[in-house]
């Protein structure tokens, strides 16, 4: 589902994720990354053309860490609505990871969120497939009712990414301790009465 990326692409992307992380992206140049990753320039030109492609690079690198997660889950053995409450954390969290991890980089994200937002439809597409079939296999078990699971599914994806700002910013009371409930709570009108 994922490109496998080269041992010497994955060191330059990791480098340049610390060095934008720690200087932020305007503070970090192509000899920086070159240095960091113990790779010449060459090596980093080969790979990337300049520092807009790396940085496009790390957030494609983040997006896959989080994709990676949410595929492990989708793929448990979970029931369907076990499955479903842990795409839900698992989405958040990883998201707050991903953005906590990256330090100064984090104002960057934030700045150029048209360039995160491009990068991050390819993982829309993705995430409304898997929450998609979570649905499909809760409906096709008789776990969740009989429902539209294109539309539940949409609304489900972009709820989370609504929820996302808030949640890294702790701007949501108490939800870090009671996300459990919380979540089960939610989701309660899609479960079938047993």
């Amino acid at each position: 589902m994922y490109a496998t990326i080269s041992k010497t692409k994955k060191t330059l992307i990791d480098a340049a994720r610390e060095l934008f992380a720690s200087h932020g992206k305007n503070n970090t140049t192509m000899n920086d990354i070159a240095e960091a990753s113990n790779k010449g320039r060459r090596t980093l030109y080969t790979y990337f053309k300049n520092k807009d492609e790396v940085y496009k690079a790390v957030i494609e690198n983040e997006v896959n860490i989080v994709m990676q997660a949410l595929s492990e889950n989708a793929q448990s053995n979970l029931d369907p609505y076990e499955k479903l409450k842990s795409h839900i954390i698992i989405h958040l969290e990883s998201i707050k990871n991903s953005v906590t991890r990256n330090g100064t980089l984090r104002a960057d994200f934030f700045r150029d969120i048209y360039e995160v937002e491009r990068t991050r439809r390819k993982m829309d597409t993705l995430e409304l497939g898997l929450i998609q079939g979570i649905l499909e296999e809760g409906v096709e078990k008789k776990e969740f009712k009989q429902t539209d699971t294109e539309v539940l599914s949409t609304i489900i994806l972009y709820s989370l990414k609504g929820l996302e700002v808030p949640y890294i910013r702790q701007n949501i009371p108490k939800f870090e301790e009671n996300k459990e409930e919380i979540v089960e709570v939610i989701f309660k009108g899609i479960r079938r009465n047993h």
